[in-house]
């Protein structure tokens, strides 16, 4: 049933009659009417309209001091008259228009190739697949619509949806959404982003709406952690969740729904950090996103530094880019998740520590054991072993002055050392405790003086040229073994190093001790140094 009503000018207009929690776009902005009604001291209907974005506004809702509607921003509400604003098309009319108008104009066409014009006869087969009934995914961002359309018109032209974006229209309920997936029943992934959904008042009678739904974006909804958990029931079987820039701030525990979300995106929030353990229960998460939501802190207080948590036990990928971590306490808390395996973290403060960046790369693999992945680039074997050696001599001084000591019977760290550098112990375990004529200060020295000519060679490649560099005498075997990967391009395999002098002619020396420097091998100046791999 529809309302009319007449302008100033004569001219009949329609208004739907639920208009008020309707859906509107108005010279490519949308927004939710609030208000219907007139406005003196002019005549005729206005739509008080509340804004998706606020600078399209101009008030909160009042006019010369009488509240007409509210709005969540200052300046998010305006009137404008209802012929100005479009409430929008139903889905199959957008489908149609999407998809089968193009169809028809294409089938019958007269195409020109080269100096013949031929006649599309029979590119009915061809585009068969193409056609409505046969779509399985649809995609219909900012099209204006705003409802189903009539009943059961969708389940009859295009049953075999598995896929749907629906982003930036003008559906204004859940019901709304329902009232389309429920003919969809082959429907997997649904994408609601930059709309503004009301909650519907029983979500889990919706549910068999979203029977079969797996992934669903919600990205830029204005929705609430507390509104997702209501709206959760309707999502019984859902998978990955993508939440990214909403109005979530501080997160309550999932109980009874959620629980087998393995993908949760929850970026461009501004969350309460000490609410992100709210969700460790989820058994199922494999990937959480929570990059750009103002974290400086987690800590995972149910296990003791070097122990594992009970906290997300499947957590195999986390992303923190974007945020304000600056202490390395929460690197070694992250090596708490006993399944965590990928890791990002760019763009904290955190990795502007050290001037070095490949500094501070080695010192986030040597702090967390499991690492396959940092800041998007693999991690080899070869480079978690020279991380991990490094770590133990940069910080081998501290652990003798807290306590520590080679002989295990005496090695006794302080509860700080071990709270600072968890992993310390088990790294020594590994590769052998440094020793103390390794962690000496090394002093000044005038770096022309200390240089050595080398040649790096590859006996078992004999295609590869010598390549000579000039090396500190101070330089240890470690830094050597990064310097070769990069220079030979080599693939992720286990170097093996051994060097020959002129002095010593027929005699090959191992170099099996990535700690020591150079000169502790006495090479000099003429020097080769052998390169093999397997």
């Amino acid at each position: 049933m529809r309302i009319r009503e007449v302008d100033q000018c004569g001219m009949a207009q329609q208004l739907p009659e639920d208009a008020v929690g309707r859906r509107v776009s108005c010279d490519g902005e949308r927004g939710t009417v609030r208000y219907v009604g007139t406005v003196p001291p002019t005549t005729g209907l206005w739509l008080g309209v509340e804004w998706d974005n606020p600078e399209r506004g101009k008030h909160d809702g009042s006019h010369e001091g009488v509240r007409y509607f509210t709005c969540r921003h200052p300046t998010g509400g305006s009137f404008v008259r209802p012929k100005k604003a479009s409430f929008g098309v139903d889905f199959l009319t957008a489908v149609k228009q999407r998809y089968e108008l193009g169809l028809d104009q294409a089938i019958g066409e007269e195409v020109r190739i080269s100096t013949k014009t031929v006649k599309m006869v029979g590119f009915e087969s061809i585009m068969e697949k193409q056609r409505m009934e046969n779509l399985a995914e649809v995609a219909l961002i900012n099209c204006e619509v705003s409802g189903p359309g009539p009943e059961n018109e969708i389940k009859k032209n295009i049953p075999n949806v598995v896929s749907l974006d629906l982003s930036g229209n003008l559906l204004s309920s859940w019901e709304v959404v329902a009232a389309i997936t429920e003919q969809l029943e082959k429907l997997q992934v649904l994408c609601l982003s930059h709309n503004r959904l009301s909650i519907a008042s029983s979500p889990s009678n919706l549910s068999p709406a979203f029977s079969n739904l797996r992934v669903l974006t919600l990205n830029s909804c204005a929705i609430t952690w507390s509104q997702v958990l209501c709206c959760a029931p309707m999502w019984p079987h859902i998978e990955e969740l993508f939440l990214n820039d909403n109005d979530i701030t501080e997160l309550q525990r999932p109980v009874d729904v959620l629980q087998g979300l393995k993908v949760l995106d929850l970026s461009n929030n501004s969350l309460v950090q000490e609410s992100v353990l709210q969700i460790s229960n989820l058994s199922r998460l494999e990937i959480l996103n929570l990059s750009s939501t103002g974290l400086s802190t987690i800590h995972l207080s149910d296990a003791l530094p070097g122990t594992k948590t009970a906290m997300f036990p499947a957590l195999k990928i986390l992303l923190l880019d974007d945020n304000k971590i600056s202490e390395w306490g929460v690197i070694n808390e992250l090596d708490k998740l006993s399944a965590l395996v990928q890791l990002s973290c760019k763009r904290n403060p955190l990795m502007d520590l050290d001037k070095n960046h490949e500094t501070t790369r080695q010192l986030l693999i040597a702090r967390i054991s499991q690492l396959e992945i940092l800041n998007r680039s693999q991690v080899l074997q070869e480079e978690r072993r020279g991380a991990e050696l490094d770590y133990c001599k940069k910080f081998g001084r501290a652990w003798l002055q807290a306590g520590g000591h080679s002989d295990p019977e005496k090695n006794h760290p302080s509860a700080e050392f071990i709270a600072q550098h968890p992993r310390y112990l088990t790294l020594i375990q590994k590769y052998g405790a440094p020793e103390e004529d390794e962690l000496k200060e090394q002093k000044p020295f005038a770096l022309k003086d200390q240089l050595l000519t080398v040649t790096f060679e590859c006996p078992e490649e004999t295609d590869r040229k010598p390549i000579q560099k000039k090396l500190p005498g101070s330089m240890v075997v470690q830094k050597v073994r990064g310097l070769l990967y990069r220079l030979l391009k080599l693939p992720g395999t286990e170097l093996r190093l051994s060097y020959t002098s002129s002095k010593m002619e027929g005699k090959e020396i191992e170099i099996d001790n990535d700690l020591k420097p150079l000169q502790f091998y006495s090479i000099e100046d003429g020097d080769r140094i052998l390169v093999r791999w397997s």
